[in-house]
């Protein structure tokens, strides 16, 4: 028996997220049932981060136990000829049999993409969140500021987080533009349900001059979720890695 470590990209728009649930078909659905077809066992993989529907990862991770016999490099190429185009295994290796995805420190990067200009395009509407109003990036950059460090996030989670521990680390949180596509990139060790989107809701409530930045703070203060602006669509957010700074 071995443990094998994926890292998985997928394009979320057509799944109801990662975990399997009764309501329609997910990424982890996908992944056990052609994982059991390609070595002839009932596999049931184990995940890092339970993405929502609709959200798109390039670098989630997951593990699963087998005694097949391909090597363990080569089960990303298997099993690529048989999963969807839109999920695609970028690294398959072996790990330790008591190595576990989500027991351990962790920093986990999201980007949060925005296509802000007059009109939608059509191309982008699958991995974009479409804003036509102007947003001065200075004042979100300087909210931004209020939320690095180690807070309690409880106003910037959905109030179906059924955690106790609200207090989470951003080490950096940054506000790019490109044109008309603006970035929102965040590392931190660990986001609670709905956190990245929440606080993109937030941020453009600053940007479009309803919130003063200096109100971030007052809403971190208030750990109450109502007191945060609304939660971004799913489309625009993307787990881009996890990092297992122990190693894995």
């Amino acid at each position: 028996m071995k443990r094998i470590k994926l890292t998985v990209a997928y394009d979320g728009t057509d799944y109801c997220g990662w975990q399997v649930q009764p309501n329609g078909i997910t990424v982890e659905e996908v992944l056990n049932r052609k994982l059991s077809e390609l070595t002839g066992e009932k596999i049931t993989v184990i995940g890092a981060s339970r993405t929502d529907s609709g959200v798109h990862a390039q670098g989630n991770v997951a593990v699963f136990d087998s005694d097949t016999s391909i090597p363990p490099e080569r089960i990303a190429y298997a099993l690529n000829r048989k999963l969807p185009e839109d999920i695609v295994v970028i690294r398959s290796e072996e790990v330790p049999l008591d190595w576990h995805p989500r027991y351990q420190d962790t920093v986990k990067t999201y980007e949060y993409h925005i296509l802000n200009r007059e009109m939608p395009d059509p191309v982008r509407r699958r991995d974009t969140y479409f804003v036509s109003y102007p947003l001065d990036l200075d004042k979100m950059r300087s909210a931004a500021e209020y939320l690095k460090g180690e807070h309690d996030f409880k106003s910037f989670c959905n109030i179906r987080t059924d955690v106790e521990d609200t207090v989470r680390t951003i080490y950096d949180l940054d506000i790019m533009r490109e044109g008309s596509l603006i970035t929102v990139r965040i590392r931190g060790n660990g986001f609670l349900y709905n956190m990245v989107r929440i606080i993109v809701g937030t941020l453009l409530r600053v940007g479009r001059g309803f919130y003063t930045p200096e109100k971030v703070k007052e809403i971190l203060d208030a750990k109450e979720r109502t007191a945060a602006g609304v939660t971004a669509p799913p489309q625009g957010l993307v787990l881009v890695k996890i990092e297992y700074p122990a190693g894995g």
